[in-house]
């Protein structure tokens, strides 16, 4: 169910179905999507010999059992061993290494399921000689198909205790289980469960709240997902949109995250894109980090908030950050050119007599507390790496550079 795209014509796995001829594949996606049923049904549809194997709990020394007997059953039967693979992503470099050369020689026709994105879990030499299929989280339409199914299959459901599933209890599964189709068939037989001791002849939605009782964010906190959200986050504060930005913050929150990496992001945030258009963004963003710290969740969430709402509606300008790497750019470019002497340091009677600081015009001393001077070095002397904006605070500090560099040229 809900992998429809997968099945098109002309995509690799109708192909494969229709064709006969077995490829090596990564299922990548979610939880409970089907990565499993697929591999299965591969291996029944191409009348392959079938292994699995959890690289959770399985090592080299598993991967050598498998290939021993399929490299038999290739002798005797002519046929490879689809060879599952479950959490791939957990086998090291040196595990998956182990897996290439049967893969290569087609002992293996390997079939990898991974949560996590394979290009970064996956070893560039086995990954090119496998295709990816991206699976999709489940609608909460073919969830309920789902859902409907196991309760009127009588072998391998719930048939024959002839409950009936309410409207507003297959509604409320469906968007518990959140695309997952384990969470969902699991939540139901509780729910059953709970309605025959009550001696109920349906499943309402009382009986799947409390089988529920919470759901589970899918998150994972060093996984592609926490990268995903993390960056809708810094995308939807940049893009001044507050609430956006609360919701991506719930949903850090609410899957575990640790606030003091949301914090600190807040703090880089503040100087890279708001910089000087509002420079209390960065003291805000300070005093978040320290309060949440300081009195820890339940209740760090709400200075989290308060500095969300106050970042996503700053005026923006990262005048500052591009200033910056501009500055490093020519620094590399032209190498470590001598300092004006005029400008340099002079702690001792030797340094004096031989010129360093000699004409330094202090700026204090002047109306405006402003000097026409040069202080870059003399071949880069024109340059000019930061360029205000007109957003915010910025506009008054871009009027007032503005009006120093005309009296200095």
């Amino acid at each position: 169910m809900g992998q429809t795209h997968l099945l098109e014509s002309g995509r690799v796995l109708r192909e494969m179905l229709e064709g006969g001829h077995a490829h090596s594949l990564i299922l990548w996606g979610p939880p409970g999507t089907g990565k499993t049923t697929i591999a299965r049904l591969l291996a029944t549809r191409l009348n392959l010999p079938f292994a699995q194997l959890s690289a959770v709990l399985a090592g080299v020394k598993d991967v050598r059992a498998v290939v021993e007997r399929a490299t038999h059953e290739l002798r005797a039967g002519g046929r490879p061993t689809l060879l599952f693979l479950d959490e791939i992503h957990r086998f090291n470099k040196a595990q998956q290494d182990a897996l290439l050369p049967h893969v290569e020689t087609g002992t293996l026709v390997l079939v990898g399921a991974t949560t996590e994105n394979p290009s970064f879990e996956v070893i560039a030499p086995l990954l090119s000689r496998m295709r990816v299929l991206t699976l999709e989280s489940l609608s909460e339409d073919a969830l309920a198909t789902l859902l409907d199914r196991a309760l009127a299959d009588p072998e391998y459901g719930l048939g024959e205790r002839g409950l009936v599933l309410e409207e507003r209890g297959r509604a409320e599964l469906a968007a518990y289980a959140d695309g997952d189709a384990r969470v969902a068939l699991g939540a139901l037989e509780v729910a059953a469960d709970l309605a025959a001791r009550a001696g109920a002849p349906s499943i309402t939605a009382d009986h799947v709240v409390e089988a529920a009782q919470k759901r589970s964010l899918r998150y994972d906190r060093s996984g592609e997902e926490h990268y995903n959200v993390i960056s809708a986050f810094i995308k939807s504060l940049r893009g001044s949109d507050p609430d956006a930005a609360l919701y991506y913050l719930a949903r850090m929150l609410e899957s575990g995250e640790d606030p003091m990496f949301i914090a600190r992001r807040l703090v880089v945030f503040a100087s890279e894109d708001i910089g000087n258009a509002d420079p209390r963004a960065l003291q805000v963003a300070i005093s978040v980090k320290d309060a949440v710290h300081f009195i820890g969740l339940p209740e760090g969430r709400i200075p989290l908030a308060q500095g969300v709402t106050f970042l996503a509606t700053a005026p923006k300008s990262n005048a500052s950050y591009v200033a910056l790497d501009k500055a490093i750019e020519e620094v590399r470019r032209s190498g470590t050119l001598r300092v004006p002497m005029h400008i340099r340091n002079a702690p001792t009677k030797l340094m004096k007599a031989q010129g360093y600081g000699k004409g330094y015009d202090y700026p204090h001393n002047h109306a405006g507390h402003h000097v026409e001077e040069d202080y870059l070095p003399e071949r880069i002397r024109e340059a000019r790496f930061y360029a205000p904006t007109e957003q915010g605070e910025e506009a008054s500090i871009a009027k007032r550079l503005a009006d120093w560099r005309r009296r200095s040229s």
